[in-house]
């Protein structure tokens, strides 16, 4: 395995580099018969391409996919659905500069200590710009999920120290980077500003939380729902951190505290198991669903409970910045770098999207797991 390929049922591999023709992806596993057309992953792909607010680069794509396979007549046809996506503002004469040595905070040393070579331009393969094609992806793994009701969605919790003392979703949705605090807001934005002015870049903290996800999708041990959370969300170069539910903060809790109490709810329970495929039954009058507080996450044995999944996730500053550090080049001599070109201040909100597809894809996967599980 290349590394490049994620999931066990709805499976996706994505190709390309930030500077080569074009990128994309590979989708395979989508059941047959949903709709789905250039205009619904364009939809997902305006969402993280650049160009828009104060932090993002300036490089111009407009990002236009092209489905290759997999569609007839605007449906799934079952079989595998190619992706792709051309680059088209491309400037690699910008990283000439860059070619012979290693920039702090990048993948330059450890690419070529894989392989022996690296593509210098615009980090390759290491490019944020590999994210494009998960967005598509992802966006293939709405169009199947919307049947079920399941949507995801991401509030910036944090940028540059700054943070949300509120969470106002309908305001978030507002503003270009998805703040639930005007107040926050006008920090981060002053927060910005200075350091842009100093060729220095921001990291900060996202929260994404996926409602009407059914109980049941996990597996026991190694493939848990909330490790492979994790998994996903780790894999997108930015992100240094996960948590779920309660996250680090459980750490400081009695077990009193931490556990979610459970309280008796009548919901549309018949529904919830016809999404996964398992017939239950139950003596009871009232089937136990609820919980009091949602530390766990939507999560428990790697396993959802039917609550709201939770999760937290901690993005580093961008590494490319103009301010000068000091690092080596191919030789091992000591020498100054600025990054030049074109780059994000901060990764949020263009990460943003990126993290929803990911979850996207992490339920789809699980949700298809439990119903070939229930048909057995």
């Amino acid at each position: 395995m290349s590394g490049s390929t994620f999931g066990k049922i709805f499976q996706v591999t994505t190709w390309g580099e930030s500077h080569g023709k074009a990128l994309g992806v590979v989708v395979q596993g989508c059941p047959p018969g949903i709709e789905l057309n250039e205009a619904i992953l364009q939809k997902a792909l305006d969402k993280r391409k650049p160009g828009h607010g104060s932090t993002s680069t300036k490089r111009k794509e407009p990002d236009t996919p092209q489905i290759l396979s997999g569609v007839f007549e605007g449906r799934t046809t079952g079989t595998p659905i190619t992706i792709m996506i051309l680059n088209q503002d491309a400037k690699s004469h910008d990283y000439s500069n860059i070619a012979r040595i290693f920039r702090p905070g990048h993948g330059d040393i450890t690419y070529l200590a894989k392989y022996g070579i690296r593509d210098y331009r615009g980090g390759g393969r290491a490019s944020g710009r590999e994210t494009a094609a998960r967005v598509a992806a992802g966006a293939v793994a709405e169009a199947f999920l919307r049947q079920y009701q399941i949507c995801v969605e991401t509030v910036t919790l944090e940028i540059g120290g700054v943070r949300a003392a509120r969470i106002d979703r309908e305001f978030a949705s507002t503003n270009y980077l998805e703040c639930p605090d005007a107040e926050a807001l006008l920090l981060i934005e002053q927060r910005i500003d200075a350091v842009k002015k100093e060729g220095d870049s921001l990291g900060g903290v996202l929260e994404i939380t996926a409602r009407n996800v059914p109980a049941g999708l996990g597996e026991p041990v190694f493939d848990k729902l909330d490790a492979d959370l994790a998994k996903a969300l780790m894999s997108i170069g930015a992100v240094k951190a996960v948590e779920i539910g309660a996250g680090c903060k459980t750490s400081q809790m009695t077990g009193f505290e931490n556990n979610d109490q459970i309280i008796p709810s009548k919901p549309e329970f018949d529904k919830i198991c016809d999404i996964v495929g398992v017939s239950i039954t139950s003596n009871s009058d009232d089937i136990i669903t609820g919980f009091e507080t949602n530390n766990s996450g939507g999560i428990l044995a790697g396993i959802s409970n039917g609550d709201d999944i939770v999760a937290r996730v901690h993005i580093k500053p961008i590494p490319s910045i103009l301010k000068e550090q000091m690092t080596v080049d191919i030789n091992g001599n000591p020498c100054p770098v600025s990054t030049q070109g074109r780059h994000d201040i901060c990764a949020i909100p263009r990460i943003n999207p990126v993290c929803r597809a990911m979850v996207w894809l992490v339920i789809a996967d699980h949700l298809l797991r439990q119903k070939a599980t229930a048909s057995l």
